[in-house]
């Protein structure tokens, strides 16, 4: 008994460190997705574009990620989902390595086009192949492990990305990019065992299929709303700082880095909790915090700026801590069916997807007249529809 006990904690101890080699992938991941805002003065200048034009390098990013994972995704067979997660963190470093070599800004369009295929495709098969190599107990822990990892690539990566752009060029922070997946996909070449195959086999085109199951398009219409609201308004968070705050703040960064900080925390206190509660209930009160924290958030840094930091930093954990029991819920819907990894890979397209709704509805807003106040109570009334529609979604899981 007693070594039972020894071989299962030493196979659990392996498996995790696995998970944590995905999730080093899933750091340089976080920090490409968001480093590039931040680069887009230094690459104006070296390619001689205007700003709106380098913009676009974020654009096409964000397209290829949101809409090419899931192609690649159904196409792929279960089979072969540890060659695919390979094959996807190795076009992600390639891309990025083609990226920081790029002669010209059309090609440096075209590899980060295809650095977001790679990410995309590597995330969804990441948290998949997390799930699959741990004890089913432990799935909640391991997706947000994944998430931790995107969360720090994000907090930490993209500072000290930038921070070496300042000192070496904007292509350091694309290298630095590069050799944190080079190690990730190193060690997973080395360690990641061939994943078993969850369910039947399934023609790529019926994998589709899975767009009719209710609960699926449920979990994934929350998951639309939380991003519409929660990454729609941090778009306007600096701007939205900036206007309500009394006294005439002029710099916003302490608020950004308590985003950044609670989405980091909260991908890490939300594990004693990924296996412990039931899913669904756990995104109906993630998104229920999430309403509060985005209605209270303007009216707090009009009274006095420095008590919004607290709903900020509430806004970030339970932001990044949402995705852990959405795909924990996807995952345990669709594994018998053989294309969990598909639904995770949608999960991750309505996220970007919500985002852009977001970032444009809140620019009509504001264009329409409407005051930064009434955006943030606007995002929090998403929110609020989303939590409702989770309690709708839990009701019809019961029947």
């Amino acid at each position: 008994m007693h070594t039972d006990v020894e071989n299962a904690a030493r196979g659990s101890t392996k498996s995790f460190a696995v998970v944590g080699l995905i999730a080093l992938g899933a750091f340089a991941l976080g920090m490409a997705s968001y480093v590039t805002a931040g680069l887009i003065p230094l690459i104006e200048g070296a390619f001689s574009v205007p700003v709106s034009v380098a913009a676009q390098l974020v654009t096409v990013f964000t397209l290829a990620y949101g809409l090419g994972s899931p192609l690649c995704v159904a196409v792929l067979p279960a089979r072969r989902r540890r060659a695919g997660l390979l094959w996807a963190l190795g076009l992600f470093v390639a891309a990025n390595v083609a990226s920081a070599c790029a002669g010209s800004f059309a090609w440096l369009l075209f590899w980060r086009s295809l650095a977001g295929v790679g990410a995309g495709v590597y995330l969804a098969l990441g948290i998949a192949a997390s799930t699959a190599i741990v004890a089913p107990g432990q799935r909640g822990r391991a997706i947000a492990l994944m998430m931790g990892g995107m969360a720090g690539g994000t907090v930490l990566g993209v500072p000290l990305g930038l921070m070496l752009a300042q000192w070496f060029g904007w292509t350091a922070a694309l290298w630095l990019v590069a050799v944190l997946g080079g190690l990730s996909w190193l060690g997973l070449w080395m360690r990641l065992p061939e994943l078993p195959q969850d369910g039947p086999a399934v023609r790529w085109h019926d994998r589709l299929c899975l767009l009719r199951d209710s609960r699926v398009l449920g979990t994934l219409l929350v998951s639309l709303l939380a991003a519409v609201a929660s990454l729609g308004l941090y778009t306007y968070l600096a701007a939205l700082l900036l206007a309500v705050s009394p006294g005439g703040l002029v710099d916003a960064t302490p608020w950004l880095w308590a985003w950044g900080a609670g989405g980091l925390l909260g991908s890490f206190l939300v594990v004693p909790l990924a296996d412990r509660v039931a899913p669904g209930r756990l995104t109906l009160g993630i998104m229920v915090w999430l309403a509060v924290a985005l209605g209270v958030t303007p009216f707090a840094a009009a009274w006095q700026p420095w008590l919004a930091l607290l709903p900020v930093a509430v806004w970030g954990a339970v932001g990044w801590a949402l995705q852990v029991p959405q795909n924990n819920l996807l995952v345990n819907e669709r594994e018998r069916q053989g294309d969990g990894d598909l639904a995770v890979a949608l999960n991750e397209s309505a996220l970007y997807l919500g985002s852009a709704l977001g970032a444009a509805g809140g620019g009509i807003l504001l264009a329409a007249g409407a005051s930064y106040d009434a955006l943030g109570v606007t995002a929090g009334a998403v929110a609020a529809v989303g939590a409702a529609l989770q309690v709708f979604n839990l009701r019809c899981a019961r029947r």
